[in-house]
């Protein structure tokens, strides 16, 4: 079974890291929610307080994909975590999946991870995507990297990695039984 972990520090966007994570877990992908703020409760840009599972301190990286939600001052606080991009750039330079979504591929832009590749986010934030090839697109997925623009492309986010993870009729099954019909 594939492993997510899903980077959460106070002010993420809450839809864009659950959303994302709801339909990976739908399609059987072990999802854990990770804190980088040292503590477990983590306070959304909206309010919502949500209970990582494990903190940064607490994992390797054994994961299959990194996710990054966006949200401010969220991606910041991600962008700041020194841990978390010295595993970020360890899993890139592996080869392994990383995605981020929103405001959060300028994370791994900053990090040199987007390098060559096209990608996404939301927009005003392309200047931080160095080396990146903006394609302005719902959602991108160039070699390991997948982004996303934006929290109205979550559920296409975590189809997509459904999609890459497992397969496409898994994520087409997903799509109809979550009555989904914009991919």
């Amino acid at each position: 079974m594939a492993k997510v972990y899903a980077f959460l520090a106070d002010g993420m966007e809450e839809v864009e890291c659950l959303g994302v994570c709801d339909v990976l877990a739908r399609a059987g992908v072990e999802v854990k929610l990770v804190s980088v703020m040292g503590r477990c409760q983590v306070t959304g840009s909206h309010g919502f307080t949500v209970t990582a599972d494990a903190l940064f301190e607490e994992i390797t990286d054994d994961a299959d994909v990194l996710f990054l939600p966006g949200g401010l001052p969220g991606a910041d606080h991600l962008r700041d975590h020194e841990g978390l991009a010295a595993m970020l750039k360890a899993h890139g330079a592996a080869g392994k999946r990383l995605a981020a979504i929103c405001a959060a591929p300028g994370v791994l832009g900053g990090l040199g991870l987007l390098e060559g590749r096209r990608a996404t986010c939301f927009p005003g934030f392309e200047e931080k995507l160095a080396g990146a090839v903006c394609t302005g697109e719902g959602v991108v997925t160039d070699g390991p990297v997948t982004t996303g623009k934006g929290m109205g492309w979550s559920l296409d986010l975590g189809l997509e990695l459904v999609r890459l993870l497992t397969d496409g009729e898994t994520a087409e099954a997903l799509k109809k039984k979550i009555q989904y019909d914009r991919v």
